[in-house]
């Protein structure tokens, strides 16, 4: 037993503080850097980008917003098993084990180079980080061999065991001290949760009309017309949220326009800005999903960045990218007309929070985020779809993604028990830029019953309903649908949500006693 737990064990605990060391002195240099810089972060984002579209909608329908966070997990557990079997290979054949750990660092390397905006100096977090792991994995290598070799009877053996303990012991401290510096280092090099804290948002030029009463049904269980921060929805490729310093911030306009420019954030706050109300939806979002909220926005009219630049006549898209990478193809239409597609700075009367875009992202009605609603954007390059594709095009989403319409049953919810009798039903309906005219229910395969609709703000926001339905004691099946003002009622068509969003007439069954 004594024999097993030298030549596996305890070779494996040496790979695992190993890439603590790794990772802890990384994280440390990389204070002094990018987040990009960090290899964690940027082995995630490699994974994400190329994560195939099956399982990146599996992650979302599974885990919702928590789905980074199951990255995350899944990240720590491969890099356990993969830092265990190198320990174990190291041990046996340290050659081997050598060329494991700088293939590892290569990969990790080529991971952090790969990022928008990485330049050579982004390497040293990884290449210092990956040198001491190396060193750390063959001081306690050396020792194990040592007590290996050692004679079990004599005092030898307890002296090479102790000192691999007192490598171990060393190398795991050194890489919890460097990870917790780092983390600190890096907080205080960049402030910027400080600075948005201390930011106060200037009136808009032009405010939100007055909203009309009766926006919300007086029914528990209905989701609030105005979707606080904290409840918005965030799906984006981001697996660490962008340090954007609002004071360095550009933004850089160019492609097929008469004008380059660049603006920065101050030129921003100064500009006549404009309040708004709009709903997002993610193009992930299943029939009956919560992948959507409305909320008020405070921002400059991207029509007018647009009329800065004079577009050439051929062009026909927008490609917009963030300062993580990911790019967003918005038809150049959308844009020019009269909608409120905004470079956002701010969210229900207060800064972006940094996980919504601080310190801008871009905000249209009408179109799925994935092409639309880029966070932390920092360059928009006026282009065409035949020339340029997007982070999701690439992966075989659509090019262009208008919002379908859509009426979300929320209350009662799916298996929920009522009372038999009088039932309240709820929920809310979205046709961004069309609005919704119409909802209707149905009560197993019954006739369509319409319901109330409440307050419609605009046809940029979603709208709630209520209605109510007598059943019996048993089993019923709910169903719902919207009719928009342009296109009429909803398709029954049921799809899935690649390549441009789900479809279909959402039910749900509940249980009466």
């Amino acid at each position: 037993m004594k024999k097993l737990l030298r030549t596996n064990a305890l070779p494996a605990l040496s790979g695992v503080v190993a890439a603590g060391v790794v990772l802890g002195i990384a994280e440390l240099v990389a204070a002094f850097f990018t987040a990009r810089a960090t290899p964690l972060i940027a082995l995630g984002s490699t994974f994400i980008d190329f994560t195939p579209g099956w399982l990146k909608d599996f992650a979302i329908e599974t885990f919702g917003t928590n789905d980074k966070a199951a990255l995350f997990v899944g990240m720590a557990v491969t890099i356990l098993v993969m830092a265990m079997m190198l320990g174990v290979l190291a041990f046996r054949r340290w050659l081997w084990g050598a060329l494991g750990v700088v293939l590892l660092g290569v990969i990790i390397l080529a991971s952090v180079l790969t990022r928008a905006g990485a330049g050579p100096a982004d390497a040293l977090p990884t290449v210092v980080g990956t040198v001491a792991g190396f060193f750390a994995l063959r001081w306690m290598i050396n020792n194990l061999k040592a007590d290996d070799g050692a004679d079990p009877d004599a005092s030898e053996a307890g002296s090479t065991r102790r000192k691999f303990f007192v490598a171990a012991g060393v190398s795991t401290a050194v890489a919890l001290v460097a990870a917790g510096g780092g983390r600190v280092l890096g907080a205080a090099r960049r402030n910027v949760l400080e600075f948005r804290d201390a930011l106060k948002l200037p009136r808009p030029s032009k405010p939100a009309p007055p909203l009309p009463d009766n926006l919300h049904p007086d029914i528990e269980g209905v989701v609030p017309w105005q979707t606080p921060n904290k409840d918005f929805y965030r799906i984006d490729t981001a697996l660490s949220v962008p340090q954007v310093d609002a004071q360095t911030w550009e933004l850089r306009v160019h492609g097929m326009v008469e004008e380059e420019f660049t603006m920065n954030f101050q030129e921003l706050l100064d500009a006549d800005l404009l309040e708004t109300f709009v709903t997002l939806t993610c193009v992930s979002n299943p029939l009956g999903g919560d992948l959507a909220g409305n909320a008020k926005w405070l921002g400059y009219p991207l029509r007018k960045v647009l009329e800065r630049a004079r577009p050439l006549k051929d062009a026909d898209m927008v490609l917009s990218t963030s300062i993580d990478g990911f790019s967003a193809s918005t038809p150049i239409e959308v844009l020019q007309d009269d909608r409120n597609a905004i470079l956002a700075v701010g969210m229900n009367d207060k800064p972006l929070p940094l996980e919504h875009g601080y310190p801008v992202r871009m905000v249209v009605p009408g179109l799925y985020g994935f092409v639309s609603a880029t966070k932390w954007v920092v360059e928009l390059e006026v282009t065409r779809f035949d020339k340029k594709t997007a982070y999701w095009t690439e992966r075989g989403w659509s090019e262009r993604g208008p919002i379908k319409t859509m009426s979300r049953l929320e209350v009662p919810s799916s298996f929920q028990k009522v009372p038999a009798g009088k039932v309240a039903i709820g929920g809310t309906a979205w046709a961004q830029t069309r609005g919704i005219s119409a909802v209707e229910v149905q009560l197993d395969d019954g006739d369509w019953e319409k319901v109330t609709l409440n307050a419609e703000a605009s046809v940029d926001t979603w709208r709630q309903w209520h209605h109510s339905i007598t059943v019996d004691s048993g089993l019923h099946t709910l169903r719902t649908r919207a009719t928009d003002a342009v296109n009429g009622v909803q398709t029954d068509e049921r799809a899935g949500t690649v390549p441009n969003g789900a479809s279909g007439w959402q039910s749900v069954q509940f249980t009466a006693e």
